[in-house]
């Protein structure tokens, strides 16, 4: 097994990648159909995952300003510090010290961060304000209930 040392905000933790099976048919989310007995080979999901090790962290959710989105409450958001933040990316944003994960407007000199809930209105970012993008969301792994 091969290792590897994951920087997460600033704490390295030593990962032990562990391939896991992965089967070859896709699984019909309607009727059942009778099982297949054939595997595809082995999944390590770091490599699913993460594109790019040295910039990529790890954050929990807590809110459900993204739930539109498929972002959950308790759910842990896989993030690049390597891909462009840009127009309609979801991002990990610090606005006046404040931190969120929302969707990027950037449209004519106008910036926003938008909710994927109509429960909350778009935050709409002044020249005045600071702002920092920590990365984009490249995915987010929940846990079913």
């Amino acid at each position: 097994m091969k290792s590897v040392a994951l920087e997460s905000m600033g704490q390295a933790k030593k990962r032990t990648f562990v391939p896991l099976p992965l089967y070859a048919f896709r699984i019909p989310a309607g009727f059942p159909s009778p099982a297949e007995d054939y595997m595809e080979g082995k999944l390590d999901l770091n490599e699913e995952l993460i594109d790019c090790a040295e910039a990529t962290f790890f954050m929990r959710v807590s809110g459900d300003s993204m739930i539109g989105a498929g972002i959950m409450p308790g759910g842990m958001l896989v993030v690049d510090r390597s891909i462009e933040a840009r127009h309609g990316k979801i991002v990990i944003a610090v606005v006046d010290g404040q931190l969120t994960v929302k969707r990027l407007y950037d449209r004519g000199g106008k910036i926003q961060l938008c909710s994927e809930n109509p429960k909350y209105q778009p935050i709409k970012v002044s020249r005045e304000q600071d702002l920092q993008i920590w990365g984009v969301v490249t995915n987010v792994i929940t846990k079913l209930n």
